[in-house]
């Protein structure tokens, strides 16, 4: 029998089990054409930390993530745990990048959408490296990329 399907609002931070430990999550906004943005909080944990100390902890990356829908399966040990105010490099909503690429493979440009727009540029500057990819990552990928953070 799956779990209760609840829509989770930013704020919400949730705790995934791992095999190393615990792991958190935060909603930080929702769209109406794609599932929730997330933020990995940075930090392995042995136990459960005080919600405001998660709220305040950094960043490991952001991703489009149906995480309402994965804690509504059994796909991934995990609950929501409580609201927090976002920390303020979280308010707005990131830019997300897609690589255009020819027919060799190589990224000819790439597309830029923050939320409401798209624009490209062929040569964008080095900040836009650590922009997240413009993809919907599932429960699987999810704990993939939690366990390479690096506390």
């Amino acid at each position: 029998m799956g779990k209760i399907h609840i829509k989770l609002e930013p704020g919400e931070i949730v705790e995934i089990k791992t095999e190393a430990g615990l792991r958190y999550v935060q909603v930080t906004h929702r769209h109406t054409s794609y599932p929730e943005v997330v933020r990995a909080i940075k930090g392995l944990y042995a136990t459960r930390p005080d919600l405001a100390e998660l709220g305040r902890a950094a960043t490991a990356f952001s991703a489009l993530c149906p995480i309402s829908d994965i804690l509504g399966s059994d796909n991934m040990d995990a609950q929501s745990i409580g609201h927090v105010r976002l920390p303020e490099h979280a308010t707005v909503f990131p830019t997300f990048r897609t690589p255009i690429r020819d027919r060799h493979g190589d990224v000819v440009y790439w597309w830029f959408w923050d939320g409401e727009g798209l624009r490209f540029d062929a040569n964008p500057g080095a900040e836009t490296d650590a922009w997240p990819q413009r993809e919907v990552i599932g429960a699987r990928e999810l704990l993939s990329r939690l366990s390479e953070i690096r506390s």
